[in-house]
C-alpha cells in the first residue's frame, strides 16, 4: 500500500530534525508551525475496491496523537457518504517534538540558547546554523564558552595552551575541540586577533597567538665534510630555526618518506637527506638556503605520492622525482600494492611523463588503485639511480 501513513508523517518531521529546522526555529524564533505534511491517499478506485483496507487507513491516521486531521466526504455505491482524511496537520512544535520523541534533546537545546544569550549572544547565530552538533557538545558547551571569554579578555596571548588558566578546563579539552572553537573564535574575537591564513586544527594555536611547539627536521648529511659541527652524526634533528641557520656546504637535498631508506641513504658528496612527513612542507619555507639547492623527491608511486610531490613544488619549483617513474613502477610489478583512497584532482605542477603515469593511476589503466610503496623497490636499483645523477 503506497498510502501516507503514521510513518511516513513521522519521518516528514525527522527529516525537519536532521535538517537542524525544527532547533533553528528555537532561536530564530521564526515559526515552522501549524505545519500541513504531504500526505497521499487512495484513490477513487481504491476507496471502492479497497473499502476495508481505506478504513482501517483512515483510523490509523485519526488515532495519531499530536495531529490534526481535515477531511473530506466521498460517496461510495454501497455504504453511501464517508468522510476521508484530506490533510494532515501538526499545529505546534511540541507536537511534532513529541511525534518524534525529541522534547529531551530540544529542552537541552533551549538550554543551550539560554546560556549562549546570557554569556555570547554573537554566538547565537552558529547554534542556529548548527544545532546538532551543539547537541554533542551539551556536556562541554559551558566550558567552550569559558575559552571564547578567556580569548576576548587575552587576545594572540603568547602562551602555550598547556597554560592557559580556566577553572574546569584543561588543554586536551582545547585541542579536542579545535575545530568547533576556530568556528567560534572566528565569530566572537576580532579580525585582528586571528590569523586566518593558518588554517585547519594543526594551525590552531599559530591562529590565535598561542606558542606552539618547535617543527622537528630530521636530516642525514651524507657528506662528511659538509658542516664541521655535524658532519660525523649520523642522524640529526633541529628545530625549524636551527635548520633554517644551518646552510651546510650541500647542494643537493633528498627527501624520503620511508624511515629505513632515510637511514639507509648511500653517502654523496655535498648531499643531505631529510626524513619527510607526507603533505605539508610549511617547516621548510623559511629555509632560504634550500633554494639554491638541487632537490629529489622520493615518495611512494601512487595518486598521493605524486600529489606530494606537486605540493612539494608549489614551495621549490626545482624539485625532481626520484625513482617515481614508470620504468620504476614496471620494474617492480611483484611488488605493487593498493591504495586505499586515491588523488583525483589536476596536478598542474608535474612534468609531463609524470602527469601521464597519474592519469594512468588516478583512471585505473594499469591496475586498480594500484602503488607501489618506496621501500618495496630494490636498493641495487636505488643505489644505480642515484649514481646516474
Amino acid at each position: 500500500m503506497s498510502w501516507t501513513g503514521p510513518g511516513d508523517l513521522r519521518a516528514q518531521l525527522q527529516k525537519l530534525w536532521e535538517r537542524g529546522e525544527l532547533l533553528a526555529s528555537l532561536v530564530n524564533g521564526q515559526t515552522l508551525f501549524p505545519r500541513r505534511l504531504l500526505l497521499k491517499g487512495p484513490s477513487s478506485v481504491e476507496m471502492s475496491d479497497r473499502f476495508d483496507d481505506v478504513r482501517s487507513w483512515i483510523s490509523e491516521l485519526r488515532a495519531m496523537p499530536h495531529s490534526r486531521v481535515e477531511l473530506r466526504e466521498f460517496r461510495h455505491r454501497v455504504f453511501g457518504t464517508n468522510t476521508i482524511p484530506h490533510e494532515i496537520w501538526i499545529d505546534t512544535q511540541e507536537d511534532a517534538l513529541a511525534l518524534i520523541g525529541k522534547q529531551r534533546l530540544a529542552n537541552r537545546f533551549t538550554a543551550l540558547i539560554q546560556l549562549t544569550r546570557t554569556r555570547q549572544p554573537r554566538l547565537l547565530e552558529w547554534l542556529a546554523k548548527r544545532p546538532l552538533r551543539a547537541l554533542e557538545l551539551y556536556d562541554d558547551w559551558s566550558c567552550l564558552l569559558d575559552i571564547v571569554a578567556w580569548l576576548e579578555r587575552h587576545p594572540r596571548p603568547g602562551v602555550y595552551l598547556r597554560q592557559v588558566d580556566i577553572p574546569g578546563v584543561h588543554s586536551k579539552l582545547i585541542e579536542a575541540h579545535r575545530t568547533v572553537l576556530t568556528e567560534l573564535l572566528d565569530i566572537v574575537l576580532p579580525p585582528d586577533a586571528v590569523d586566518f591564513s593558518a588554517t585547519g586544527a594543526s594551525r590552531f594555536a599559530a591562529r590565535y597567538g598561542f606558542r606552539d611547539k618547535p617543527a622537528r627536521i630530521r636530516f642525514r648529511l651524507l657528506d662528511a665534510a659538509s658542516d664541521p659541527v655535524y658532519g660525523s652524526v649520523q642522524d640529526i634533528t633541529l628545530d625549524a630555526e636551527s635548520f633554517a641557520r644551518l646552510d651546510p656546504s650541500v647542494s643537493q637535498v633528498f627527501i624520503t618518506e620511508n624511515e629505513i631508506n632515510f637511514l639507509a641513504f648511500p653517502r654523496m658528496k655535498n648531499s643531505l637527506v631529510l626524513f619527510g612527513a607526507g603533505y605539508g612542507f610549511e617547516m621548510l619555507g623559511g629555509v632560504d638556503w634550500l633554494t639554491s639547492c638541487r632537490i629529489h623527491y622520493w615518495g611512494d608511486i601512487d595518486t598521493h605520492g605524486l600529489a606530494i610531490l606537486d605540493q612539494l613544488r608549489s614551495r621549490f619549483g626545482q624539485v625532481e622525482s626520484l625513482l617515481m617513474d614508470r620504468a620504476t613502477l614496471l620494474a617492480f610489478e611483484t611488488q605493487w600494492g593498493t591504495e586505499d583512497k586515491q588523488v583525483r584532482h589536476d596536478l598542474p605542477r608535474l612534468t609531463r611523463e609524470e602527469r601521464d603515469l597519474y592519469d594512468d593511476l588516478r583512471d585505473n589503466r594499469i591496475r586498480s588503485n594500484l602503488r607501489l610503496e618506496q621501500e618495496r623497490i630494490g636498493f641495487t636499483w636505488v643505489e644505480r639511480a642515484l649514481t646516474g645523477l
